[in-house]
């Protein structure tokens, strides 16, 4: 396998020069919809087949960020987005939402889909799901270690993607509504207002959820050793001194030179870079924020990195065949696959000294401010003729603008007829049932009559096993929102001893839990984390074998009731709702002196629970539960009340709540149900 690809984010068209220039072999970038970064200035659709023609005709690979959630009454806009996208001939889309996966696997066969890192694929029976649903890449999470994406790749056909140089999300991707419940704006759909970088406190440790860059460029080689195929930057709000940086800094490294991080931490960074992640060193040196310090170092680097994308990048072999007659001149000019014919002016008699091949070359190897360089060079020259250097310059330019317009010539890709959609409104109870997850067997009430189903820890299933035979098949066993490579196959051996005690339902709130339980037998419900906010994904969910689905808390009340499709839905109606998944614990002290349920504190005091996994990774609660158990509800078929701190007697009181239909006489949000979302 050759070396990996250096994929470097444009969110304009001055950092779509300084990525190119600077020797990326793909960019990605948005449209003006439908992206992570909805607020960069992204490309329209006449920039973005520009932007194509551009990077095609110097050889570069471009890849169109289609990697937000969407909902039911985008999907118009969405399917011109995906129009615009084949028109411009991009080579690739990056994915989130299963409904855009579908649109392109079933219109726009021949566009390469990736799927993106807000999917959270990080473990190996993940990475087989996307291979299976017809992906062609996954960019892994940024979360692994080098020896996790060793593995994966060892188990996986799929092409891996990987971050290795940028701003690090506090939360795996995908799993982070902080920015969304405490201000409306989603990252799940490209509107993340950045909360984590603000003064959350842990004890005296401040900025506890703000993470230094990432940076793994020195281990560009281990990289590559390990299988992935692409190493991605970072940075489509960046500037574009910092894309030149970065890139620059890749391809030195690649090349088994020593980058300067130096010049490109001058240019970004937040306290520093960190590897801990890739070297499995998670430790409180993970942690930065950006310091005033920080701001001023870049002050010193601007003028520097605006040089290494002045001028074209001479990176295209390019070979020429010059014949020279009395009546003719004529160059040929090939670059790989295309070729081009240009004549100009027919020479003149010899005066003094006649042209020669040497003379000849010398005027048209003169490539400067063209991405070609002179590889090979023929010509056939007749006795006693010359052509000024003039008309050298003529054939010259011309050959080389109508090689480069070729090159950069639009290939749209060809769209198939739309399959008739046969979505039926969803026909659901008139009362919804009522289901309890627990975090710990201690907190099940005496009765739970009050609960349809009981949803339970896997782990907490396989050291109680009596609570199978007091549940029997209205047990759920939950699985891990976060299952890394290396316990994949222990994980593997809990769920089939739990098969042998009975249990036949699990629910996921991750994809790789969709085959892993279906290898293994199960019957399989969705969770809130697959972030099902649309009628089309829902129906996905249902090809991929879900008996039913929670769908994502970011959707209001009224689009939940719009919703079409047989699938069986539930949503989150009471809890503490896990706002991130973070692998790098914020409380930084240590596991040993940690109680497991530590507190963070925001600027104006507000305290959000952490709770531990196993030592494995935590979630970060909502400071407050939400609880919706007094409002009418309709458009679902159950509810779920989500406990993970609370008392038995809390537990209890919360069912019979619900039973009544009574509002609580504590703190409580209403969450996104009822506030429009960004």
């Amino acid at each position: 396998m050759g070396l990996p690809e250096i994929l470097a984010p444009v969110g304009g068209q001055e950092q779509l020069l300084a990525a190119v220039r600077c020797g990326a072999d793909a960019v990605y970038l948005g449209a003006k919809g439908f992206n992570a970064r909805r607020s960069a200035e992204n490309f329209d659709e006449y920039s973005l087949s520009d932007a194509v023609s551009y990077c095609h005709a110097r050889g570069v690979h471009v890849h169109v960020t289609v990697n937000t959630l969407v909902m039911d009454d985008e999907m118009e806009a969405l399917e011109e987005t995906a129009r615009q996208i084949a028109e411009s001939g991009a080579d690739a889309v990056i994915i989130q939402d299963l409904a855009v996966m579908r649109l392109f696997r079933d219109r726009y066969p021949t566009i390469r889909r990736h799927a993106s890192t807000q999917m959270a694929v990080h473990n190996t029976d993940g990475v087989l799901l996307m291979q299976e649903l017809g992906f062609d890449r996954v960019v892994l999470a940024r979360e692994l270690s080098l020896r996790e994406i060793e593995r994966i790749n060892s188990h996986a056909e799929i092409e891996t993607e990987t971050f290795v140089h940028g701003a690090h999300c506090m939360s795996v991707s995908g799993a982070c509504y902080l920015s969304a419940m405490l201000g409306g704006r989603s990252g799940n759909r490209g509107m993340c207002a950045q909360p984590c970088r603000l003064n959350f406190r842990f004890g005296t440790q401040e900025y506890a959820l703000s993470l230094k860059d990432l940076s793994f460029i020195t281990h560009i080689r281990e990289l590559s050793d390990a299988g992935v195929v692409s190493l991605k930057i970072e940075g489509r709000m960046k500037r574009p001194e910092y894309v030149a940086a970065a890139v620059t800094a890749c391809r030195e490294a690649l090349a088994g030179n020593r980058p300067d991080l130096e010049r490109l931490r001058a240019v970004f960074s937040r306290s520093g870079f960190t590897d801990g992640y890739l070297t499995g060193r998670r430790s409180p040196e993970m942690f930065g924020h950006r310091r005033r310090e920080d701001v001023q170092a870049a002050e010193n680097v601007l003028g520097e990195l605006a040089g290494l994308y002045k001028a074209e990048r001479q990176t295209l072999p390019v070979d020429l065949s010059l014949v020279l007659t009395s009546t003719e001149s004529r160059l040929d000019a090939v670059c790989g696959e295309d070729r081009v014919s240009v004549t100009g002016p027919a020479p003149q008699a010899a005066r003094t000294r006649p042209t020669d091949a040497d003379s000849a070359r010398k005027s048209l190897e003169k490539m400067g401010g063209t991405p070609f360089y002179l590889r090979r060079f023929e010509a056939q020259i007749a006795d006693g003729i010359m052509l000024p250097v003039s008309g050298f310059n003529a054939l010259r330019r011309a050959a080389l603008e109508e090689l480069l317009a070729m090159r950069g010539q639009i290939h749209p890709h060809p769209c198939r007829p739309a399959l008739p959609e046969n979505q039926v409104p969803h026909a659901c109870p008139q009362q919804p049932a009522l289901w309890g997850r627990f975090e710990t067997a201690a907190q099940l009430p005496p009765d739970t009559g009050l609960f349809d189903r009981i949803l339970l820890p896997a782990e907490v299933l396989a050291q109680e096993p009596a609570l199978t035979e007091q549940f029997g098949d209205r047990l759920i066993a939950e699985l891990p929102a976060l299952l890394f490579p290396e316990k994949e196959p222990a994980f593997g051996q809990l769920l089939s001893r739990l098969a042998a005690l009975g249990v036949q339902d699990v629910l996921t709130d991750n994809a790789y839990g969709i085959r892993l339980a279906k290898r293994l037998g199960f019957r399989v419900h969705g969770g809130f984390g697959l972030n099902i906010l649309n009628t089309r994904a829902l129906s996905e969910y249902e090809r991929l074998g879900l008996s039913d689905a929670v769908l994502s808390f970011e959707l209001s009340m009224q689009k939940i009731r719009t919703l079409g499709g047989a699938l069986p839905r539930g949503i989150l109606a009471y809890g503490q709702l896990p706002l991130m998944r973070l692998r790098a614990c914020p409380a930084k002290s240590g596991c040993a002196s940690c109680s497991g349920h530590p507190t963070l504190t925001d600027r104006r005091g507000v305290d959000f629970p952490l709770l531990c996994h196993r030592k494995e990774y935590t979630t970060l609660l909502n400071s407050v539960p939400l609880y919706i158990g007094d409002k009418p509800v309709s458009g679902v078929d159950y509810l779920v009340c989500y406990f993970t701190r609370e008392s038995t007697a809390a537990c209890e009181c919360i069912a019979s709540l619900f039973a009544a239909h009574a509002a609580p006489d504590f703190p409580r949000t209403n969450g996104l149900y009822y506030r429009s979302l960004q």
